[in-house]
């Protein structure tokens, strides 16, 4: 079996051309390699349904606030309620 170097030497020895092709066929052969052990891969939308299947439910802060705007303008609310006192100096 040859050495990666004694092959680097052949391909030195032809022409523009023909390393041209052998490049293009090298790279061609990193394109066809499968997933390690054969296994198809899978779509990276169903890796994360299945980790969320796995985590479970989550608790949320104010789950009685079911429109989502709400619940933005009640953490924007609080946000503000909390600098306040920075805002006006007393801090």
């Amino acid at each position: 079996m040859m050495t990666v170097s004694e092959i680097l030497e052949q391909a030195k020895a032809l022409s523009r051309e023909e390393r041209e092709e052998l490049v293009k066929l090298l790279v061609d052969t990193l394109d066809v390699e499968t997933a390690p052990d054969d296994e198809p891969t899978e779509h990276w939308g169903k890796s994360l349904n299945k980790l969320l299947d796995e985590i479970g439910p989550i608790e949320m802060k104010y789950p009685e606030i079911e429109d989502p705007v709400e619940w933005v303008k009640a953490q924007r609310r609080k946000r503000r309620e909390k600098r306040k006192p920075y805002w006006d100096g007393e801090k």
